[in-house]
């Protein structure tokens, strides 16, 4: 498994969001710091549910960040996340 499908699982596990995409945003990257070849490394994620309602931005990027953990010690070198207000109709 890639660690795109990781990132989906491991976030659907845990937030059982409404809505979720995930981008991989590596090719972007070519050339800048912590991009390496072939490997996917920046990713973009979008996601509403109704777990991360009532938390601050920074605990819901922290919460999101922490069930990430095992991928950024596998390599994942950059997440941008945007926490939903209401979920894409």
């Amino acid at each position: 498994m890639g660690i795109y499908e990781k990132i989906e699982e491991k976030l659907t596990a845990k937030f059982q969001p409404a809505f979720l995409q995930v981008l991989d945003e590596s090719e972007n990257h070519r050339g800048h710091a912590n991009w390496i070849e072939g490997k996917s490394t920046h990713f973009r994620v979008k996601i509403y549910a109704a777990s991360l309602e009532g938390l601050s931005r920074i605990a819901q990027q922290r919460s999101i960040m922490d069930a990430l953990d095992e991928e950024f010690k596998e390599g994942l070198h950059a997440l941008v996340i945007k926490v939903l207000k209401t979920p894409p109709s």
